[in-house]
């Protein structure tokens, strides 16, 4: 039996207050029902990643920093990526942006999906990740979970923090198509990287 591919949810946003916490939860929750991918929440937090000092990408020249090594080998472990993005003044998180410069080899020939979540769903730093996301040769998709506007201020401890369940209709047909669209993808690029997805590792 063939073994699933495997995609990491990543977290973007280092803050303490953030609110990243609840939405990815709910990404994960509603993913896992899927039996065509599998799914590891990886949060940012839990890599103490520097900011970026190396000599050069790795592309380049082996990386040296040690947290930036065992940031790269996780990453290898996966063949797709959906980010959960906050919107800081119109782009993605400095944590984010830090997390995708520690790699490249590792992101390269795999989609990349996205949540966002603000007052727009973070519709402009979705924009600007997909951007990064083409420099370093990944396959950005088309279709994104934009949490924005009431929906976002429903759930949000800024508005009435109420559970996700309040606003999984509104969000449930994004969700889908972004999910099929990476299903796709990712089943294209496991092929085209040789046919063999990622394997999960023994515990």
């Amino acid at each position: 039996m063939m073994s699933k591919p495997r995609i990491a949810i990543i977290i973007g946003s280092t803050r303490e207050t953030r609110f990243a916490d609840k939405p990815a939860e709910w990404l994960l929750q509603n993913s896992q029902g899927r039996d065509d991918m599998d799914f590891e929440l990886l949060d940012l937090r839990d890599f103490d990643l520097p900011l970026f000092n190396e000599v050069a990408s790795n592309l380049w020249v082996p990386s040296q920093d040690p947290r930036a090594i065992a940031w790269q080998k996780k990453l290898a472990e996966f063949d797709g990526y959906v980010f959960v993005v906050a919107e800081y003044n119109r782009s993605l998180t400095g944590s984010l942006k830090n997390a995708l410069d520690q790699a490249y080899k590792e992101w390269g020939h795999k989609p990349m999906a996205a949540l966002g979540y603000g007052g727009v769903g973070a519709a402009r730093a979705i924009e600007h990740l997909r951007l990064i996301g083409i420099e370093l040769q990944m396959v950005p998709l088309r279709n994104a979970v934009h949490l924005g506007g009431g929906e976002f201020f429903k759930v949000s401890p800024i508005g009435q923090n109420l559970p996700m369940a309040e606003v999984d209709a509104v969000l449930r047909p994004s969700l889908n198509a972004m999910l099929d669209e990476l299903a796709w993808w990712t089943a294209a690029t496991v092929t085209a990287r040789g046919g063999v997805a990622r394997q999960t590792p023994a515990a």
